[in-house]
């Protein structure tokens, strides 16, 4: 059975008039259980992420600014959000969400989290509406408990996985792939094993072209135990921040193809969703339900 992150938590409010659509982490799952894609049965609740857990990935002094609410004026421009507590506790939500998602993909070949993708969050500090990052604390985790060997990373967000970029660099254990729009956020890139800067207007075809030339030859070459892939949707042509013009159609032959090919290659693969600020909400629901329709089709 497909097994899907979520929990009330994920739908904090923020003030309003802000760009950041939290609106997607309530409406999704209402979308997929109308359409019958899932039953109540497919999500799970995770509680939230043990400090021993957060602390192999994000520095205790951070964390202690995070908690007691003490990051300058500067930090929290840069993260983006108003920062209170609550906001913080939903990181710590989120990440055992992806940590339990991934459990789940090593039992049954696909773990979902409909959160996640925090890719912008470094060791000691966040950035671009991320305040913890997901990925490396469930990937972290997975590797000090033996769980896994060989971890990759495919960040198909439209703004390269800086955070994450960061975090492993220099670990043999973990390959970061990051494909991006070459101009977009972050204006100051960090160095991934593997970075894929896109020119502004990519098209459907480019896209797809390049993206089959490179996954399969990548998992060949990495031989990963697990794949974490961070599915944003903020490639399409009609977001606001994302420079690229993919189709709704192209977004979800993406998915496909990142899903087929791990499941023909046989890596366990956690999705966590990523971006994407539509100027429709309508299409923001649309292509991140499309990863969830494909799973559900392709694994069960």
């Amino acid at each position: 059975m497909l097994k899907i992150a979520w929990s009330p938590i994920y739908k904090y409010e923020l003030p309003p008039g802000h760009r950041f659509p939290m609106e997607k982490y309530a409406l999704l799952p209402e979308q997929l259980l109308y359409e019958g894609t899932v039953t109540d049965d497919n999500f799970f609740q995770p509680g939230p992420l043990p400090l021993e857990l957060l602390f192999l990935t994000h520095q205790r002094a951070y964390w202690g600014k995070l908690s007691a609410q003490r990051l300058s004026a500067k930090e929290v421009r840069a993260i983006g959000f108003p920062m209170t507590p609550r906001l913080v506790e939903r990181g710590l939500y989120i990440a055992n969400g992806t940590l339990m998602a991934a459990r789940h993909a090593l039992q049954h070949g696909i773990g979902m989290n409909i959160a996640g993708g925090t890719h912008h969050a470094f060791a000691d500090h966040g950035e671009g509406f991320c305040v913890l990052n997901d990925i490396a604390i469930a990937a972290n985790a997975l590797l000090a408990e033996g769980a896994v060997a060989r971890v990759l990373v495919v960040d198909l967000d439209v703004h390269q996985g800086n955070g994450t970029a960061r975090i492993f660099r220099g670990r043999s254990e973990v390959c970061t792939f990051s494909m991006h729009g070459a101009r977009n956020y972050p204006a100051r890139k960090e160095q991934s094993d593997l970075d894929i800067g896109l020119p502004d207007g990519t098209t459907d075809a480019l896209y797809l072209g390049i993206l089959r030339e490179t996954l399969p030859a990548l998992l060949d070459h990495v031989e990963p135990d697990i794949i974490f892939f961070q599915a944003g949707v903020d490639v399409l042509a009609e977001d606001k921040l994302g420079r690229l013009s993919l189709t709704l159609d192209g977004c979800a032959r993406r998915d496909r193809f990142v899903l087929e090919t791990a499941r023909k290659n046989g890596v366990p693969l956690v999705v966590s969703m990523g971006g994407g600020y539509p100027h429709r909400l309508a299409t923001l629901i649309e292509a991140h339900a499309n990863t969830y329709r494909l799973a559900q089709e392709l694994f069960f």
